[in-house]
């Protein structure tokens, strides 16, 4: 068994709106003439530590305890699940 990073990104989906990227778009970067950004989103970060076999386990069950703990909605939200190097 070794310890391995697995890496949690959760963004919204297509279609979904996102107002603190639209916030941080308008009241932040046009107000300070950065007019070449046309948009921004935002998401969140997470970054486990996990006992597991291997990588492929370790990512499996990071990937059944979002879904459980409902870390995530799958109805608004992407998950990426990555092994961090």
């Amino acid at each position: 068994m070794s310890t391995h990073l697995i890496e949690v990104i959760i963004t919204n989906k297509k279609g979904v709106r996102d107002p603190e990227g639209e916030t941080i778009h308008k009241h932040l970067i046009l107000r300070r003439g950065y007019s070449m950004v046309s948009r921004v989103r935002t998401g969140k970060y997470l970054l486990l530590e996990v006992n597991a076999e291997n990588a492929e386990e370790a990512v499996k069950i990071v990937k059944e305890l979002c879904e459980k703990l409902r870390i995530y909605n799958p109805v608004v939200h992407d998950i990426e699940l990555r092994v961090h190097a």
